[in-house]
């Protein structure tokens, strides 16, 4: 149980920031990658720290969390990202932001692909720091996997809002940073990039690690 509510914490206040931050700021991709740093290093030795529902599939295809965890994983994720949306309206309707708009899909293909590249270097990062033998025990991980979302919401924002999470993306859908017929952009790239960069994983550390 602890393990889901760590995962539906950590969630919860990342999802919180992206909202929060939806509104243009010029360093919103740096916050949401600190909180995404700090939340790894409070719960990654308890959960792991995915807070992505396609991070715990590319740790699932590792082998590295068995099918029920993970059920539960992304059910703690999703709660954290509807609670986020509710409580991130709010609290942007306290501070006055007029809209809580940051993306309006222009290209299906053009976002399909941005998600599936972003999704794959996060995945990719997290399975190669906090996964392997040879990391074991590392203090980076928690920031080399921030960085690189900080790094991925830099380079694929202005394509497609830059979510590389099926839980933002609900949370996104939800606070109506993203339109609802475009949730399934979301879905289908992150998770088809999350099990692409697990298969690579595979393929690079064979059955060394």
């Amino acid at each position: 149980m602890n393990k889901y509510l760590t995962e539906g914490i950590g969630s919860f206040f990342l999802f919180m920031t992206l909202v929060l931050t939806s509104g243009g700021l010029p360093f919103a991709p740096l916050a949401i990658g600190a909180v995404l740093v700090a939340m790894m290093y409070a719960g990654g030795h308890v959960s792991g720290g995915h807070y992505n529902p396609a991070v715990t599939l590319a740790v699932l295809m590792r082998g590295k969390i068995d099918r029920t965890d993970a059920l539960y994983y992304v059910i703690a994720q999703a709660a954290g990202a509807v609670l986020a949306a509710i409580f991130g309206i709010f609290l942007a309707n306290c501070a006055g932001m007029t809209a809580i708009v940051t993306h309006a899909n222009k290209n299906g293909l053009c976002s399909l692909m941005a998600e599936f590249f972003g999704a794959f270097a996060l995945a990719y990062t997290f399975l190669n720091v906090a996964t392997t033998r040879s990391n074991a025990g590392n203090s980076h991980y928690g920031l080399a996997v921030g960085l690189m979302l900080a790094g991925a919401i830099w380079t694929f924002g202005g394509v497609s809002g830059g979510m590389f999470n099926p839980a933002a993306a609900l949370c996104a859908s939800i606070s109506g940073m993203l339109e609802w017929s475009d949730l399934w952009l979301y879905l289908v790239g992150s998770l088809m990039g999350a099990a692409a960069a697990a298969s690579a994983f595979q393929i690079v550390y064979g059955r060394q690690d």
